[in-house]
């Protein structure tokens, strides 16, 4: 099973001899639930991986088989992990049937105590809350691109971003989400500590398009509140 989305009943469960196999995209426990790679960039992890496990009745609670680990880059987004570990999963899984047929493998019981959760994701949630740093708001735009995409309102209007810079780390004087310059590259705007740098972004109802393609129509002036 993979990413089917529902919990399989015991009478299922129990029909393949050597049990039913699940590949999930983290290092289980941690991120078990529905969306593993966009929770784990949101929250800076630096390394993901595939796990494959035995199913039980609980959501991706089951004894693990084979686990393999990859790097998280620091401009890595959600879909660039998802493309490669989908490839990985594929990997692990073709080791795992062998290793199951050969019995050379030995299921593992998780650790509970290490368990963490990553929930389904809702538009929502993809509001950025430019009180946090600028750390925190740049893997919330990678963590949620491309769906449902990290967002602000300007001027009445809904933009999604979709790349952006950290600028500074430092606290400036302006308060969270107000404009501090625009140019070509970005917009740079102020955060709870320090700045970010706007570079790909997408005005409502419009295609994706980068900062230099957004200021020929729209004018971005220092001072102005995105919130």
């Amino acid at each position: 099973v993979i990413a089917y989305g529902k919990i399989l009943p015991k009478a299922i469960l129990g029909i393949p001899p050597k049990g039913c196999i699940n590949v999930h995209a983290s290092l289980l426990p941690r991120y078990r639930g529905a969306a593993p790679i966009n929770w784990a960039i949101t929250n800076g992890e630096t390394e993901t991986g595939i796990t494959t496990m035995l199913m039980d009745e609980g959501m991706d609670t089951g004894d693990i088989l084979l686990t393999e680990k990859i790097k998280i880059k620091d401009d890595d987004t959600a879909s660039d992990i998802h493309d490669r570990l989908k490839d990985l999963g594929a990997q692990v899984l073709l080791k795992t049937i062998h290793a199951l047929e050969k019995g050379t493998i030995k299921p593992v019981p998780q650790d509970n105590f290490q368990a963490s959760y990553a929930p389904m994701l809702k538009k929502e949630g993809g509001r950025i809350d430019w009180t946090l740093g600028p750390e925190g708001i740049r893997n919330l735009i990678r963590g949620l691109n491309p769906w449902p995409g990290a967002y602000t309102r300007w001027e009445g209007m809904q933009i999604k971003i979709f790349k952006a810079e950290i600028t500074s780390k430092e606290k400036v004087a302006e308060l969270p989400g107000t404009v501090l310059y625009s140019i070509d590259k970005g917009i740079c705007v102020a955060t709870g500590k320090g700045s970010l740098l706007i570079t790909e972004l997408q005005p409502e109802n419009r295609n994706r398009m980068s900062v230099s393609e957004f200021i020929k129509g729209y004018r971005i002036a220092k001072g102005q509140i995105f919130d």
